[in-house]
């Protein structure tokens, strides 16, 4: 019997996964994840010159991933950058903006001095433009996220020393 009901769960996520990317191509989006329980599933697709998701097969993902650039730095200094003292972390699901406004200059760059509670970015999320102070005073290291590109809770931001 809990053979036939893993079997049927197994079935029931995949039909999941399969009207997740129905919706993702027919609405044009870049991705969607849903969460139910212990299961999360992200769906996401290639992105095409103009914004736009392509047609074609979206990638799924059952787990999290480390975005590729945050990849790369973590092993060009063989440590884990989230662990860093001065790590600025995402604290929601969004986008993430480095300016106030379109065409103006970013919040902050690297080199950069910061003060505590200065605004390092903004997160939207569901609509909300959410600012992001800097935790502590220092100097901006690294910037690890895109203008305009989406970020997961906890997703390093920043780095500042």
């Amino acid at each position: 019997m809990a053979l036939d009901k893993n079997k049927k769960n197994r079935l029931d996520e995949q039909q999941l996964v399969r009207d997740l990317a129905l919706i993702l191509n027919e609405m044009r989006l870049s991705e969607i994840e849903i969460e139910r329980g212990d299961l999360k599933i992200r769906v996401a697709g290639k992105l095409n010159h103009i914004g736009n998701a392509a047609t074609g097969q979206p990638f799924v993902g059952l787990h999290e991933t480390k975005a590729p650039h945050q990849q790369e730095l973590a092993e060009d200094k063989g440590a884990d950058l989230h662990l860093h003292p001065g790590a600025v972390k995402s604290p929601m699901v969004g986008t993430a903006y480095l300016s106030p406004e379109p065409g103006a200059s970013s919040f902050v760059d690297v080199g950069s001095k910061v003060s505590k509670g200065q605004t390092l970015l903004i997160i939207e999320a569901m609509k909300t433009m959410n600012h992001i102070p800097a935790p502590k005073a220092g100097v901006v290291k690294k910037v690890l996220v895109e203008n305009k590109h989406p970020v997961e809770f906890g997703e390093l931001l920043l780095i500042i020393e």
